[in-house]
């Protein structure tokens, strides 16, 4: 069991790490700091772990929202992680050593997944950093990514922004406003996207 020391040294650690990749590539990195765990228990929510399907996260960062989708009740070896960063890759892969970590681009996912590119997934779960895209590119990315979900399956994203970062309105999907996250630096808005159902 870990003291309350060397959490805290660890939690300094992963916030050191992000930050330094803030620092080392700001596009890739939308925040100076990790998401809290209010916000990634929040987005985790969306995941129903009795589905008997895989679950996708995009930009993991130091693993903050990886733990809670773990916490869920989804298991390591149904969890596929999609990280750019290979610092981040490495921490994922000591700290979640069963998850299947991938380095890889969350814009290209045929490519990143590779045989796996067919898969489909419960909910997708999005840290990418959206509001450094043009919004061609945004819509371009939610409709890829709603191609690898049944119909009414979520993909849920973080955005620092007051909006959703993917407009209604621009694409097959509709947007709901899941929460507004005070206990996050920033205050973060978690939007979902889905298919319309017909």
């Amino acid at each position: 069991m870990k003291t309350g020391l060397q959490k805290l040294t660890r939690h300094f650690d992963e916030e050191l790490k992000f930050l330094k990749g803030w620092i080392d590539q700001p596009r890739a990195v939308g925040a100076m700091l990790p998401t809290s765990s209010v916000t990634a228990r929040r987005m985790a929510s969306v995941i129903n772990p009795e589905s008997g399907l895989p679950v996708l996260e995009l930009g993991p960062g130091t693993g903050v929202i990886t733990k809670a989708i773990l916490e869920r009740g989804v298991s390591p070896q149904d969890l596929y992680s999609i990280e750019h960063s290979a610092d981040f890759v490495e921490h994922l892969n000591e700290q979640f050593p069963q998850v299947n970590v991938i380095k890889g681009d969350a814009f290209d996912l045929d490519a990143t997944l590779g045989d796996k590119s067919g898969l489909q997934f419960d909910a997708i779960v999005s840290g990418v950093p959206l509001l450094n895209f043009s919004v061609d590119k945004r819509v371009a990315y939610v409709e890829d990514l709603l191609r690898r979900v049944p119909p009414s399956r979520p993909v849920v994203q973080l955005t620092y922004g007051p909006m959703s970062p993917v407009p209604a309105g621009k694409g097959d999907y509709v947007v709901e406003h899941l929460d507004f996250v005070m206990r996050n630096f920033p205050p973060t808005q978690l939007w979902l996207y889905r298919r319309p159902l017909v």
